[in-house]
């Protein structure tokens, strides 16, 4: 099943401030609150889906776990007691005007199955439930920086997180040429659960930090290197430096124009799904000089004056 669109749902763009998503809250409440439908089951799942879509981003963290998976990663993760855990609506429609109990209160009860409100634990089944029951305990996320030379080999890294209220030291196999933004799962190294519940999981998300020679595309590095231009003309063999610290001898064919590319085959990153790996591309860039000594100056005249 897809997740929800929150911010659709509420009808607001994702970098909607705080003011405004409770504005837009506020209004659609308004419009689909039960007093003001009598007995439409239309209004009434709009007014529960509206619901639920400001106790997740009217909450800096839920909110910032619905960004980070997306809304099918986030209802996989989040049950509905972990949305509207904390969220006291009743609090809400005061501050709303609509009044602290009453009929509009119980407009209210009647949607959301019981006196208590949001403020309880909301089962699947879409009543609540009494707060003994076991909830699972919140996914983390932990942020690794890599750098490229470290993804040149599968890598073992020791990391040292906080999980309720103590400090966890875990170690983490990284695999070789791991994508940017790839998340490792690890299974109950997370929050600790309520009432008994099972621990959720800690989730690794991978950095990798910027080079200051190579840029990597999936597998393929890209490095720039820079030729004289008599080089350029004649020819010449440079070296070039590779990801794994070796030195490779480059032939530079006569006639090679600024820009160039030229491969170098294997020289890359493993790939991710481990077979092979990426090339390396070498970028050419003609280096004009800024001065010329005494010397220089009357060579290029000369070849100024032979046409070149």
């Amino acid at each position: 099943m897809p997740g929800k669109d929150y911010y659709k749902i509420l009808e607001i763009s994702k970098s909607a401030s705080a003011q405004e998503v409770k504005k837009a809250y506020r209004k659609l409440a308004l419009k689909y609150h039960p007093d003001h439908n009598k007995g439409e089951k239309t209004a009434e799942a709009k007014f529960k889906e509206i619901s639920e879509a400001y106790a997740v981003l009217s909450d800096p963290e839920k909110k910032k776990q619905y960004d980070m998976f997306g809304a099918e990663g986030f209802q996989n993760r989040f049950s509905q007691e972990d949305i509207f855990r904390g969220f006291d609506l009743g609090s809400i429609f005061r501050e709303f005007g609509f009044g602290g109990g009453g009929r509009g209160q119980g407009g209210f009860n009647g949607i959301f199955g019981g006196p208590g409100g949001a403020g309880q634990n909301f089962s699947h089944g879409g009543g609540f439930q009494g707060q003994n029951r076991r909830v699972r305990g919140q996914d983390l996320v932990y942020e690794l920086p890599m750098t490229l030379e470290e993804l040149c080999t599968t890598t073992s890294k020791v990391i040292s997180y906080r999980a309720s209220g103590r400090q966890e030291n875990i170690s983490v196999k990284v695999p070789a040429g791991i994508a940017a933004g790839k998340k490792l799962r690890l299974r109950g190294k997370g929050q600790t659960g309520m009432n008994g519940g099972p621990r959720g999981d800690l989730f690794i998300k991978i950095k990798v930090l910027d080079h200051p020679v190579f840029k990597r595309a999936n597998a393929n590095l890209y490095l720039k290197q820079q030729i004289k231009f008599s080089e350029a003309v004649l020819g010449a063999e440079i070296e070039v430096p590779t990801i794994d610290e070796k030195r490779l001898k480059l032939k530079i064919p006569p006639g090679t124009q600024n820009n160039a590319s030229f491969r170098l085959k294997g020289y890359g990153l493993p790939s991710a799904n481990g077979k092979g790996r990426g090339d390396a591309f070498v970028k050419i860039g003609i280096a004009v000089p800024k001065e010329l000594n005494k010397e220089q100056e009357p060579l290029i005249k000369s070849l100024t004056e032979a046409g070149l």
